[in-house]
């Protein structure tokens, strides 16, 4: 196998630091953006609308499964040590603290993440972005911020919703299938699911959605940046492929840190 030229290691970290200290500038700048007036309200309105409302269908559905199959498992584990009476508690800790925060945020991402790191680079592609900044328009406040801070407000509210609709799947399995007690199952999940395990819960939808719409439209961006030379249909093709498999893995690597500075 060919042995890496020290020279070109350097070079390949040179690169990478670049590219981490170009996207912390993007963050920044479109944070500021979003967060200094004038104030525009309507796009971001339009984004949350995109984001949040038009997902709402699949993860409804992508809720409802996960609650009946978590319930199905924990029920036949359960049944193993005579806890049943823990099923509630059991499927409720497990939608509220990691399940539901991550695999909404998943859905997002090649749902929403998807169409907003191709709209994006297309627009790169085309040179509407240049056009914005020969008309003195500001991209990242016109283009970038309404779309990170839609992201922000929508991911969270889909995770609660995501959460909702779990539980009661679980319910539909645990009471309406196997005949366990409507009160031993809400009663013990309310017993179990503390304030802090709903704050978690919180935090981790607002920075998966952060990191979701960060990548996917720093990746677009940054189109004509890509070391591959590739800025046609293949270009949008390949950073959007990448954007949805980085910000997928940013996901579950953020997932253990958050957990573990918050347990």
């Amino acid at each position: 196998m060919e042995m890496i030229r020290p020279t070109r290691m350097v070079d390949l970290l040179a690169d990478r630091i670049a590219r981490l200290g170009r996207a912390g500038v993007f963050l920044s700048t479109a944070l500021w953006q979003g967060l200094t007036p004038p104030w525009r309200l309507y796009p971001v309105v339009r984004q949350i609308h995109f984001i949040g409302a038009r997902s709402l269908p699949v993860i409804v559905v992508a809720g409802t499964f996960v609650g009946m199959v978590v319930a199905l498992q924990f029920h036949d584990t359960l049944l193993r040590f005579g806890a049943v009476g823990l099923l509630g508690a059991a499927v409720g800790l497990s939608l509220v603290r990691e399940l539901g925060p991550v695999i909404t945020a998943l859905v997002i991402i090649g749902r929403a993440g998807s169409a907003l790191c191709a709209e994006i680079s297309i627009m790169r592609n085309e040179h509407q972005i240049d056009a914005l900044d020969c008309m003195a328009v500001d991209p990242y406040r016109f283009l970038i911020a309404p779309r990170l801070l839609a992201a922000i407000i929508s991911v969270p509210l889909l995770t609660a919703i995501f959460i909702g609709v779990g539980i009661g799947g679980g319910y539909f399995v645990g009471v309406v299938l196997f005949g366990l007690s409507p009160g031993a199952y809400l009663g013990g999940m309310f017993d179990s699911v503390l304030w802090r395990d709903l704050v978690m819960g919180t935090v981790k939808g607002s920075v998966f959605g952060l990191l979701m719409a960060w990548i996917c439209l720093a990746k677009g961006f940054f189109l004509h940046l890509d070391p591959a030379g590739a800025h046609g249909s293949e270009g949008v093709s390949r950073v959007t492929t990448d954007a949805v498999v980085l910000a997928s893995i940013s996901v579950l690597f953020s997932d253990y840190l958050i957990s573990a500075l918050i347990l």
